[in-house]
């Protein structure tokens, strides 16, 4: 009769065993595990010439850190930091423009990650015959730029300035993705988007540097804002965007150094 009761004994503490290993410390997406590691999920807002970049960044991070939620949204980073003012919720903070992110009082810890340059894009035909940024200027030519307020249109009118021309855009857009749309699409006949956009769409347009004498870049800075409910994910995430792996994929995609 000893043996059952020894038997139970032993079945208990297997049981008991396997509930200790099953809530042992690890990711959890429901709350915060004891020790301290990454849960939950955290709703990232990124600049739209961003968006390759960031797509494959986040699918990475979540291979490395399995369980937890990353959401990306992309857009122009004027409308993003307005957003963000506004109470949108959101736990990074990636902008085109240091001065868009400044507007952000959450982002009170904000770093450049990396820069962009200006090129024209056409379409692969380039019916425009476009060989320079003066070409621009011919009131023949249909040209599209993002909207002022974006970080693209300001570097864009910097390149006209410095080009000492005047350029009357036909399309004026809500970011540099909608800019290149529109060469992709034959709309225009040329587009002044980032070299990442040119890069990106690969045989669909084609690019004409910019000299530098007359190119115009813009720095990118990330935070982590202050009033996330996920601190430490939010924090992981930039840290990884920062990393040396993370750098490899932003140069990847044709960014530089800041």
């Amino acid at each position: 009769m000893k043996r059952p009761v020894a038997l139970s004994a032993v079945v208990a503490l297997l049981v008991a065993g396997c509930s200790s290993s099953a809530s042992s410390p690890g990711v959890n997406s429901s709350g915060p595990p004891s020790s301290g590691a990454l849960y939950g999920s955290i709703t990232v807002l990124a600049a739209a010439s961003l968006t390759d970049a960031f797509t494959t960044l986040k699918n990475d991070f979540l291979k490395a850190h399995p369980g937890v939620r990353v959401s990306v949204t992309f857009g122009a980073s004027s409308d993003l930091a307005t957003q963000i003012n506004d109470g949108a919720p959101a736990d990074v903070f990636a902008s085109a423009s240091e001065k868009n992110m400044k507007t952000v009082s959450s982002a009170s810890s904000a770093q450049d990650f990396v820069s962009n340059t200006l090129e024209i894009a056409t379409p692969p035909d380039n019916p425009g015959r476009i060989a320079s940024v003066a070409d621009l200027a011919k009131p023949d030519v249909k040209v599209a730029v993002c909207a002022a307020a974006v970080p693209c249109g300001v570097v864009a009118q910097k390149v006209f300035t410095r080009a000492k021309i005047t350029v009357t855009p036909v399309a004026s857009l809500a970011d540099v993705k909608s800019t290149l749309a529109a060469v992709e699409s034959g709309e225009v006949d040329a587009g002044l988007v980032y070299v990442t956009d040119v890069r990106s769409a690969g045989a669909k347009v084609k690019g004409v540097p910019i000299p530098a004498a007359v190119n115009a870049s813009t720095k990118y800075p990330i935070a982590a804002l202050s009033g996330s409910k996920n601190a430490a994910l939010a924090k992981a995430f930039v840290d990884y965007v920062l990393s040396v792996a993370g750098r490899n994929v932003l140069t990847a995609d044709g960014f530089s150094a800041p």
